[in-house]
């Protein structure tokens, strides 16, 4: 969820000393799709959430350096706007470096079980569709290239959400369940790992401890 840039460091070297392989989360949806047949053993993909500042400062250096691929779910209304966050110079510089991608996050970032409850169903609909496409839209526009992933803001998903994403033009959508990835999994709820400050020496070696035929994503490293 939120983790310094020293631990992050830390995290980076223990996959490299362990022998995993970073791929580009495209490269485990090609899998996913059939249209790639293998990935590297013990492979990892790492996405970072929200658009944070210090994603720039803290993590490109380091992936930079590193030469690791990370995608960034992004909602576009914080970007170059609320005081946390990055650019949109700073996204493109990243998305230019061939080391970034950039996909969805929704619009805002809203709560849809709270939403849900507040709104009749065909306004609830209409904001749901605002929250999917047009994010879609501004990223695509602002940044070019191609979004067709999403992480669901707090992890929420259910099966109308599912279909709304897909029929939206989403391939794939991410939650946060702390599990790797399996070949039998839904593609619009695939599973990710939160790693915390705490996800450090024999904790995060644990999380690392899954089946090594599986491939798995870790979720929201964001460096302060």
């Amino acid at each position: 969820m939120t983790v310094t840039t020293r631990v992050f460091e830390g995290q980076l070297t223990t996959l490299h000393e362990r022998g995993h392989q970073v791929i580009r989360l495209h490269d485990l949806v090609a899998v996913l799709q059939g249209s790639q047949a293998v990935l590297p053993d013990r492979a990892v993909v790492l996405t970072v959430d929200d658009g944070h500042r210090t994603v720039y400062t803290d993590l490109f250096p380091l992936i930079t350096r590193l030469r690791l691929p990370v995608t960034l779910f992004i909602y576009p209304t914080a970007i170059s706007n609320a005081s946390y966050a990055l650019t949109w110079e700073q996204l493109a510089e990243m998305k230019a470096s061939g080391l970034v991608d950039v996909q969805s996050h929704t619009l805002w970032h809203p709560n849809f079980n709270v939403e849900r409850r507040r709104l009749a169903s065909p306004a609830y609909e209409r904001f749901v569709q605002d929250q999917l496409i047009k994010s879609k839209v501004i990223l695509e526009q602002r940044l070019g290239g191609k979004v067709d992933l999403l992480a669901w803001p707090f992890g929420i998903y259910d099966q109308q959400l599912m279909q709304w994403a897909s029929a939206a033009g989403y391939v794939m959508a991410f939650s946060i369940e702390r599990r790797a990835v399996t070949r039998t999994e839904n593609l619009m709820a695939l599973p990710r790992y939160i790693v915390t400050d705490a996800d450090r020496g024999a904790r995060f070696g644990a999380l690392l401890s899954g089946p090594t035929e599986q491939p798995a994503t870790k979720a929201k490293a964001v460096p302060q």
